[in-house]
């Protein structure tokens, strides 16, 4: 009996994938930069500007890196929003070792290897370049031999920690979560998390300016929509994305993007665990005897730049309430499953 069980056991076990430390890592999470947990890869991805360029370089897990070169500098402060180069690398010692990304690669695609940064493979404006990435320093060599040597930067957002002005409902400032249906206060950190749950204002509102500081977990294994997914609805019927959109394309359903409405002019997204901003002067649509006869508009800042300009909403998103536009509503943070942490929440009715 006893060689009989231990048959049955091998050949169940036979049937189990292992799970490496790496593969148990796919599904880690982190909120905190100061985690020491945290691994290499999150030291070396991150902003870096330099000899008039700019790059971001992404994490993808494992110590695979992507890495995004545009010329002239970084996104809203000097890229020409058009060409880009990219480079593929793995971290060795502390060290990176970057060559021209190549190969069959495809948007967000999951292996490193495939991962491409923007959707059109290569990107306009394409060159190859090899490098390396240590001590906080981006050293890129084109095919003529030229070195771009790039520093590593962290950008900060003009408005992060703007006071409300005497005016504005304060909706949020680490004190209690009263505004709110819904949502957590940390006692520990003073921050506003969404434990993956949507949270709610407990007023309702119309036509406003609001600020609001928001920080993405860090999840290097995860693509697309799994990377961190949150929304900031206004009146809880347009969907501004919240997403882990570090380095990529800008779309709709990516960072600053109005859902399935409008892409964002520049993707301003910072890298995750990082503090950013919205900025956003919002006027509601308006309905006369049942029908719209006025579309919503919004201005929105991401990290301080204009990313929508008095742009015209011409329907509800995707996960709205089921009143009709035109009427006020609540602010909804999203939560979909991801631990996001909001600050610095207040609002200025018109």
């Amino acid at each position: 009996m006893k060689s009989l069980f231990s048959a049955i056991l091998v050949a169940a076990l036979a049937t189990v994938p292992f799970q490496s430390q790496g593969a148990r890592a796919k599904t880690k999470v982190w909120t905190d930069a100061e985690d020491a947990s945290l691994p290499e890869d999150f030291k070396l991805q991150g902003e870096y500007a330099g000899n008039g360029h700019g790059a971001h370089v992404i994490a993808l897990g494992d110590g695979e890196l992507h890495v995004v070169l545009y010329p002239g500098g970084l996104p809203g402060d000097g890229w020409d929003g058009k060409n880009r180069s990219l480079l593929a690398g793995k971290i060795a010692d502390g060290k990176a070792k970057l060559k021209a990304a190549g190969g069959n690669r495809k948007y967000l695609a999951k292996p490193a290897d495939q991962f491409s940064a923007s959707k059109n493979y290569p990107p306009e404006g394409h060159k190859e370049h090899s490098g390396t990435i240590k001590n906080g320093r981006l050293v890129v060599t084109d095919d003529s031999g030229t070195k771009i040597v790039l520093k590593k930067t962290v950008r900060k957002s003009p408005t992060l920690g703007k006071r409300p002005p005497a005016a504005a409902k304060v909706l949020f400032n680490g004190s209690n979560s009263d505004a709110f249906a819904g949502g957590r206060l940390d006692e520990a950190t003073k921050l506003l998390n969404t434990d993956g749950k949507d949270i709610r204002t407990k007023d309702k509102f119309s036509n406003y300016i609001m600020h609001i500081e928001f920080m993405l977990p860090y999840r290097p294994q995860a693509r697309g929509q799994g990377r961190g997914n949150s929304g900031f609805y206004q009146v809880d019927h347009y969907e501004v994305q919240i997403l882990d959109s570090f380095g990529l394309e800008g779309l709709n359903n990516e960072c600053g993007g109005v859902y399935t409405k409008a892409n964002p002019m520049v993707n301003m997204c910072f890298p995750p665990l990082t503090w950013q901003t919205y900025d956003v002067e919002f006027t509601n649509s308006i309905s006369k005897d049942g029908k719209k006869v006025k579309n919503a508009r919004m201005t929105l800042r991401h990290n301080g730049v204009m990313i929508h300009d008095d742009l015209e909403i011409n329907g509800v998103t995707g996960g709205s309430r089921k009143e009709p536009e035109g009427t006020p509503g609540p602010i909804k943070l999203q939560g979909h499953g991801n631990p996001l942490q909001f600050r610095n929440v207040w609002i200025v009715e018109k």
